[in-house]
């Protein structure tokens, strides 16, 4: 059997990995072609391009990249046609891959897109384009697949990955591990896992710090680092802005560092449910270009972006959006969350946020994918 994957970034490369693997342990001959980051490429899948090359967020930062993009996408188009696979399979970076997806399914190859776009958020009419582009749709979570269902798209919960092997850590063991203090507050720093995110948010993170050591609640901080690149500019902030601070850098680890802190101030993504399933006390921050800013606050109609907060229904976490992420409004929320009545309340609500999940997400997605490729 011979399936095409496509993704676009390391979360997504985690994905197509897991899912070859759940595949491989039914079809054990099977060949995946695609795109692909390292863990897929080291779980087998020959790399035509590197996941790296699509991983661009943002409607701003997207048209500096767009003429790179389309080459690629073409490119892949070309083979993909030329020699079909049984199934072909988008990661996510749905503006990539449903166009590449439509042209497939259009020549008789079947296809399933695995993770939803935000239609539960913004442009919910693209679901149309969508239903013309997949024969399944893989979601994530419970509220994503209530709107296909709504509008008759064949979709599969399959679930997080992260529900099934993330549990609460014990914080004084991870405070260890990581070399940190054994008492007084820790702030866990998570500005994101791309360039443009660290660049974004990391100043205003370390402000934040600044402005609740200005009112006597200094903490040290722990700021786990995705990459090199990161590191680069985190060192660069701090020593600019960061003079007084106690502040402690570890390469990945970003869930021990979560374990390990009283409160984590992060960036808006997956890493929110990490620190649901950690049940760990946050503020949520995000920050956009401002030209994508501009255009994507009259197309969002959902009042919340932190996952806790989708899942409830209702403000779980505080979140601070573009201009209202400030110093003063992310401190003033986080020295809140210092209270431990206040931290504990909000632990409970986390805790109680935690879905088990009777399947592993991996092997559903494989199921559904034999599904869509008739495979027997």
């Amino acid at each position: 059997m011979r399936v095409g994957l496509i993704a676009g970034e390391p979360s997504g490369d985690a994905l197509g990995a897991a899912l070859i693997n759940a595949l491989r342990r039914r079809v054990p001959d099977l060949e995946c072609v695609g795109v692909a980051g390292a863990a897929m490429r080291a779980a087998g899948c020959e790399a035509w391009a590197q996941a790296e090359h699509l991983a661009v967020m943002g409607l701003a930062e997207v048209l500096v990249h767009l003429p790179r993009l389309l080459r690629i996408r073409r490119h892949l188009t070309r083979r993909l046609l030329a020699d079909p696979p049984q199934v072909l399979v988008g990661i996510d970076a749905p503006d990539f891959n449903l166009p590449l997806e439509r042209r497939l399914r259009k020549a008789g190859v079947p296809t399933v897109h695995y993770v939803s776009p935000s239609v539960w958020a913004w442009r919910e009419r693209r679901i149309v384009r969508i239903a013309g582009s997949v024969d399944r749709m893989l979601t994530l979570f419970p509220f994503e697949a209530d709107v296909y269902q709504r509008h008759g798209v064949p979709v599969t919960e399959v679930g997080h990955p992260l529900q099934a092997r993330l549990k609460p850590l014990d914080q004084a063991t991870t405070r260890a591990a990581l070399g940190l203090p054994v008492s007084g507050p820790i702030l866990a720093l998570l500005p994101g896992s791309r360039g443009s995110e660290y660049r974004r948010l990391a100043p205003l993170f370390v402000a934040t710090a600044q402005w609740l050591r200005a009112q006597g609640l200094a903490c040290h901080l722990v700021l786990p680092l995705v990459d090199a690149s990161a590191r680069t500019t985190v060192e660069s902030v701090l020593r600019e802005t960061g003079v007084g601070l106690s502040c402690t850098l570890v390469d990945g680890r970003a869930c021990e560092a979560m374990a390990a802190a009283d409160v984590v101030l992060l960036a808006s993504g997956t890493a929110t449910l990490e620190a649901l399933l950690l049940e760990r006390p946050m503020v949520v921050a995000y920050r956009l270009a401002p030209l994508t800013y501009a255009i994507a606050r009259h197309l969002v109609h959902t009042p919340y972006v932190a996952i806790p907060n989708l899942l409830a229904g209702h403000a779980v976490v505080p979140e601070f959006i573009q201009h209202a992420a400030t110093p003063q409004r992310l401190g003033a929320a986080v020295a809140a969350l210092l209270d431990p009545t206040a931290a504990a309340a909000m632990r409970s609500q986390l805790a109680a946020l935690r879905t088990p999940l009777a399947d592993d997400p991996a092997d559903l997605a494989a199921q559904a994918v034999l599904e869509v490729a008739g495979w027997r």
